[in-house]
């Protein structure tokens, strides 16, 4: 059997960091990935739950911002919970086992900042530089 996902697509909003009780790093963020465009022509896009662990969690948490560019490798994982009403609830999410940084950070934003013995591959540029400003990323 197997659970293998691969995703590129851009960040929604910013890592948000946490830790467990025992002083694990847990990040979490969003991935805006595009469908095929519909039978309009609109561009449509699946928003996927991504959760990193670790050390890898930090670096992601210090050097991704909405809008970048990444590649995601992992499993899809699902899992369950009670909201706040008791309610049963089910989340799916992507639990990363590899996080790669497809650009760079534009002027002013977080820029890359490895620690000790963090083997980080960021990669090339994905294709021609694109200069996405607030205003025209969709989300």
């Amino acid at each position: 059997m197997l659970n293998r996902i691969i995703l590129i697509g851009r960040l929604v909003r910013d890592p948000e960091l946490r830790y467990t009780p025992g002083g694990t790093a847990v990040a979490s963020f969003t991935v805006a990935v595009d469908r095929p465009f519909g039978k309009q022509g609109e561009r449509q896009a699946d928003f996927i739950d991504i959760v990193v662990w670790q050390k890898q969690a930090e670096v992601c948490h210090r050097n991704l911002a909405k809008g970048r560019l990444v590649a995601v490798e992992g499993r899809l994982q699902v899992r369950s919970y009670e909201d706040n009403q008791g309610i049963r609830r089910r989340a799916a999410e992507v639990v990363a086992d590899s996080v790669r940084f497809l650009d760079r950070p534009r002027e002013g934003e977080k820029s890359v900042q490895p620690d000790a013995g963090v083997k980080e591959d960021f990669g090339e540029p994905f294709g021609q530089a694109v200069d996405f400003s607030e205003d025209d990323i969709p989300f």
